[in-house]
């Protein structure tokens, strides 16, 4: 893959209220924000307000990296024990592997700060050539398991989850991503950082 291309990232914010007009995403903008800060690399953002409704959101997450070829697409919302809450299993069914690391590692992260972070349900799917990640609901939630946790000096300790990403995409055949190390570094195996 040329170092130079740009990542495409679905963004899926999933909400019956928000999609109805009731109340204004807050997914959306926090996760722009904070990719925004932590690529250094080209990349655009395709991005989706839909309601929980689980043939509603397969069909969201296929269109995205089917057609729109993303090679990451983030949701939030939807990952709670909720009945409306459909958002894992939508993504389990149009998953070709399953990345069980994420969700558990989202939810470790979360009980820093809450003791519910056990009722989420969130997973991580590999389809086709695309990572799909769902998130927590609040901007500061989506802020915590993506960048990780710092203590009063602002020294991170607990890496956030974003940190394996880009290695993941280069494995699955995706574009070469970079990250400011200042909000959270990429690791990478030596044999894989390119120059």
């Amino acid at each position: 893959m040329p170092q130079n291309e740009e990542l495409v990232i679905g963004l899926v914010s999933i909400s019956d209220r928000a999609s109805d007009g009731i109340y204004e995403d807050k997914g959306i903008p926090a996760l722009q924000e904070w990719l925004s800060a932590a690529l250094t690399t080209p990349w655009r953002a395709e991005t989706r307000l839909i309601p929980d409704d689980q043939p509603n959101i397969e069909n969201t997450l296929v269109e995205l990296v089917d057609r729109s070829k993303c090679n990451l697409v983030l949701t939030t919302g939807g990952t709670g024990p909720a009945p409306r809450d459909v958002t894992p299993e939508a993504t389990l069914a149009i998953a070709d592997k399953e990345m069980p690391g994420f969700g558990e590692e989202m939810r470790r992260i979360s009980l820093n700060f809450v003791p519910t972070a056990i009722l989420s349900r969130q997973v991580a799917v590999i389809r086709k050539q695309a990572l799909i990640i769902n998130l927590p609901g609040q901007p500061k939630s989506i802020k915590e398991t993506l960048e990780g946790v710092r203590d009063a000096d602002g020294k991170v300790t607990h890496v956030g989850i974003f940190a394996a990403v880009p290695y993941c995409i280069d494995l699955i055949g995706g574009p070469y991503a970079e990250t400011d190390a200042a909000v959270v570094k990429a690791f990478r195996p030596k044999t894989a950082i390119r120059k």
